[in-house]
């Protein structure tokens, strides 16, 4: 990364909300505002052309001229919400980048039409949006510690919102056409490490602890509601495999027949690959020779069989089925509790201790993933943070405690629906909250992030309580309402 709003983009990781002069912090929001802006402006330079913004990257998702236009709109609707502002910039601007962000299911297209504004139109409304808060900054006196009333707790809501986007966009960039794309972009250029060799995984043992997910109101750093709570579970002991799955450790299932025998799938993985055709990962591209190249987020390269395998959870899953019916060793994806289990394991230290990102993390290494065997932990274990996501078994709940943001009460509780499992750790552009300890988001099993995978070993049986926001009782109350 060499522009300036990307190398800024590294300091601070986030901002602490407790401690401080209130003069200096209100000066330090106000930089991680427009670091973020800028840094989101620059994804979208990857476009080449007006059409990129208008062209269907995923049929599930909406074009990417939405998601340029939300991130503004998300401010200026919760500015207006919580009374902060009085009037509005773009009635209709506000309404159409609203809301229509949660990938649909894969069986459930959504064919609505929509009238898409102009690019220039939408640029200078984000410019507009920005000018304003500034002006708010400048005319709100900031106390610490920042708490949920706070204006400044309102504009790191949209702060964080953008930089969960700046991701989410990388992602749908990633699955257009290159020819619409700057491929030479330097700003987000692609490792050079990869014709390095796959390392052979292993699995390492981890003893059983106590794991403790805690967040309460008064934490310096800024957090979603489904973070907040308290949650306490025993961890038996088990073995987790030394490395991320990498290409080449994946090649062996998909070499093995493993797309096209349902036995390793479950029932919703089966049927989503009917639907789909799939025969490999996403962004594995078939050749007519029969191997594979790889796309980056903009083109394509010979496969770094090194690098993480990125899947959704359904393949990350039957992946997992399959190697327990080869080897006969209980085989499957991490619980929430057993990746912190190992986060701890491995003394993984929390964002705010960092001189340095501890793995291949925002944006500090490259615009896409390294070698799996490049970043070590603790224990003897890789990428514990970073380089992809991890896939877990467990579908998101609220914790004991649960309550919702009265100006954003629909940002978890819709994922409460058993559909929506957590993936943990970051990858490589995961900024801000998203790279810190209680970071919990999710996304549907059949849903594409920069999202791969660690197996584990074990006999114990993972409790996955149907939670459904309709019936979960730390919801009912807000749902009610």
């Amino acid at each position: 990364m060499q522009d300036s709003a990307t190398k800024e983009l590294k300091t601070p990781y986030t901002v602490l909300l407790n401690t401080g002069d209130p003069e200096s912090k209100r000066a330090e929001i106000r930089r991680y505002f427009h670091q973020t802006y800028d840094a989101y402006e620059l994804l979208f330079e990857t476009l080449s052309s007006n059409e990129a913004y208008y062209r269907r990257a995923d049929p599930l998702r909406h074009p990417l001229i939405f998601y340029y236009g939300h991130t503004a709109t998300f401010l200026m609707n919760k500015l207006l919400l919580g009374k902060f502002i009085d009037r509005r910039i773009n009635p209709g601007f506000e309404s159409t980048f609203a809301i229509g962000v949660d990938e649909m299911s894969w069986d459930d297209l959504n064919e609505q039409h929509y009238e898409w504004p102009a690019v220039e139109a939408v640029k200078e409304y984000r410019e507009q949006v920005r000018q304003l808060i500034d002006q708010l900054i400048d005319d709100t006196a900031l106390k610490l510690p920042v708490d949920w009333n706070s204006l400044y707790w309102v504009l790191m809501m949209g702060i964080e919102h953008e930089r969960i986007h700046l991701e989410t966009s990388s992602v749908l960039i990633r699955q257009l056409p290159t020819d619409l794309l700057d491929s030479k972009h330097g700003n987000w250029a692609t490792s050079k490490e990869t014709e390095t060799a796959a390392p052979q995984n292993e699995l390492l043992p981890v003893p059983a602890g106590t794991v403790v997910q805690e967040k309460t109101r008064d934490d310096s750093l800024y957090g979603w509601d489904n973070e907040y709570g308290r949650y306490e579970s025993d961890v038996s002991s088990f073995q987790a495999s030394k490395y991320l799955v990498s290409h080449s450790e994946y090649l062996e299932f998909v070499e093995d027949g493993g797309y096209g025998d349902e036995s390793y799938w479950t029932p919703e993985g089966w049927q989503w690959i009917q639907y789909k055709h799939a025969r490999a990962p996403q962004f594995w591209i078939a050749q007519e020779n029969g191997s594979y190249r790889f796309r980056t987020m903009l083109q394509e390269i010979d496969m770094p069989w090194s690098w993480p395998v990125e899947t959704n959870y359904l393949e990350a899953k039957a992946f997992c089925n399959w190697k327990r019916a080869k080897t006969g060793v209980p085989t499957r994806l991490p619980s929430e509790a057993e990746w912190y289990r190992l986060l701890d394991h491995t003394e993984t230290t929390n964002v705010s201790e960092w001189d340095k990102a501890p793995g291949n993390l925002n944006l500090e290494d490259a615009a896409s993933s390294v070698p799996v065997d490049k970043h070590a932990f603790g224990q003897g274990f890789y990428d514990m943070l970073g380089n992809v996501w991890q896939h877990t078994e467990t579908p998101i709940r609220g914790l004991p405690g649960f309550e919702v943001h009265p100006l954003y009460d629909d940002f978890s509780t819709p994922t409460f629906d058993t559909k929506h499992n957590l993936i943990k750790g970051g990858s490589w552009i995961s900024t801000g909250n998203e790279i810190i300890r209680s970071a919990r988001y999710a996304f549907r099993r059949h849903f594409y992030q920069h999202a791969g995978f660690r197996y584990i070993a074990s006999d114990a049986q993972i409790d996955t309580p149907d939670d459904r926001y309709e019936t979960d009782p730390e919801v009912i109350p807000y749902y009610e309402l």
